[in-house]
């Protein structure tokens, strides 16, 4: 008898159904997102006029920060062990060139600015697959441009001396990796947005001349001569700070269709029987120490031969549930379901 079922498996391994069935196969999923925040440090120069009350000028300044947004990622998965991802997206520097309009009364000034941006941004992403040993790696590392705006605050600490407090929102746009190779798929959307505050300390190089004042002619006490353009004039300096954001989302995919074949399987065995026939079965793979409840390949091949998949690169057997009308489940998916009812 035995012998008569070795031989009917072989007979219908031949068969050309079996090349023909698509697999529906057992997706592991996962998605995560993260943003982050860091130290930012640089220098900046630039030059102002002053007509009365109103500043207005250009500056430009360029930062190197540690802004990195990483992602561990263990996907969705009954199988053990499950499908893994590292994501992880960095601004290493940045830079801008702004106009600014400011308005001043006495040492102090207020002031907003706008421009262009640019920095480098890195998006790295590993999508892994621990049972096939395979993974899927995008990347993408280039110079983007965008644009900036802020606003901030300055006070003439000395003549040739300006203390600076600012804010910065940053737009370097998005960088987005889409990359698939069966069964792995990955989609990953970094931001290039970032805020930042920072305070800076400026040198400026030429101040206005001062202007004497004439002294009344009723007293003979000095007069302390005045500046009419107290801000104008070339200045260049640094700055240090902070800076969040540079948001990062990404989803991924691990449509693996598991081998059914007995010869992965350990510890078989049988714990109930379908209608047509077909026996239920706890088991173990041979790399796992999960317990799965399904059925074996080789039984499918008699019964339902047209749920049977040959992968043509390894030759072991697989089972398309879905032509069974079943899942594959484990141990406690399976009493869950009171013995099997579902299959």
């Amino acid at each position: 008898m035995k012998t008569k079922i070795i031989v009917a498996i072989i007979a219908l391994l031949a068969l050309p159904e079996f090349a023909a069935a698509q697999p529906a196969p057992v997706p592991a999923v996962g998605a995560n997102s993260a943003s982050s925040s860091s130290w930012l440090a640089g220098a900046q120069a630039g030059y102002n006029w002053q007509r009365g009350s109103l500043v207005y000028g250009v500056e430009a300044d360029i930062s190197g920060t540690g802004l990195k947004s990483s992602m561990n990622t263990t996907l969705q998965s009954i199988f053990v062990p499950p499908p893994t991802a590292v994501t992880t997206s960095s601004i290493d520097w940045y830079g801008t060139v702004r106009g600014r309009l400011g308005w001043t009364t006495g040492p102090v000034m207020f002031y907003g600015t706008g421009g262009l941006a640019y920095g480098r941004t890195n998006v790295n992403s590993t999508l892994s697959d621990n049972i096939l040993l395979t993974s899927l790696i995008s990347q993408s590392s280039s110079v983007k441009a965008g644009w900036v705006a802020g606003f901030g605050i300055e006070y003439l600490l000395r003549p040739n001396l300006i203390a600076n407090l600012g804010y910065q929102y940053v737009d370097l746009g998005t960088t987005s990796l889409v990359a698939s190779s069966p069964p792995l798929s990955q989609s990953v959307n970094a931001s290039g947005r970032f805020q930042v505050v920072s305070v800076g300390l400026s040198w400026l190089f030429a101040p206005a001349d001062p202007v004497a004042v004439d002294r009344p002619k009723y007293t003979k006490a000095p007069v302390a001569p005045l500046v009419s353009e107290p801000w104008s004039g070339l200045y260049a300096g640094g700055h240090a700070g902070g800076a969040w954001g540079n948001s990062t989302n990404a989803s991924y995919s691990d449509t693996l269709l598991p081998p059914s074949d007995i010869r992965l399987k350990r510890d078989i065995l049988l714990v109930g029987r379908r209608d047509d026939g077909l026996g239920i079965y706890s088991y173990r793979y041979l790399w796992s120490d999960v317990v799965y409840v399904g059925v074996m390949a080789q039984e499918v091949a008699l019964i339902h031969p047209d749920a049977i998949v040959r992968d043509d690169l390894d030759d072991y057997l697989r089972v398309d549930y879905s032509r069974l009308g079943s899942r594959l489940m484990t141990l406690p998916e399976w009493e869950a379901k009171s013995k099997g009812s579902a299959l």
